[in-house]
């Protein structure tokens, strides 16, 4: 695969994910929207170290710590607005805007 097929598919990612982002009233949408747009982020990333140094694996290593620091990201993310549900009965974006301190 060329560099460019890569682009594209990180460009679609990050288009659907800002779709996603600027669409959804949902926490849990939001949230997914975000991750789509990391993961447009970090394909681009991956796909220019790959070209750029190929011999090296010093890439690979970082796109998997990301996606594990990704991970935990969304699992914190999951707990907050299972919490914010919880208390409130809210699992919209503007109807959890009076949480701010």
């Amino acid at each position: 695969m060329s560099l460019q097929a890569f682009l594209l598919l990180a460009v679609a990612l990050f288009a659907v994910g800002l779709y996603g982002v600027l669409s959804q009233q949902s926490i849990v949408m939001l949230m997914m929207g975000l991750e789509l747009m990391i993961n447009g982020i970090l394909v681009a990333g991956g796909a220019f170290w790959h070209f750029t140094a190929p011999a090296s694996a010093d890439g690979q290593v970082l796109v998997l710590v990301a996606v594990t620091v990704m991970a935990l990201e969304m699992a914190m993310g999951f707990a907050v607005a299972t919490a914010i549900y919880r208390a409130r009965e809210v699992d919209m974006t503007d109807d959890a805007g009076d949480l701010r301190g």
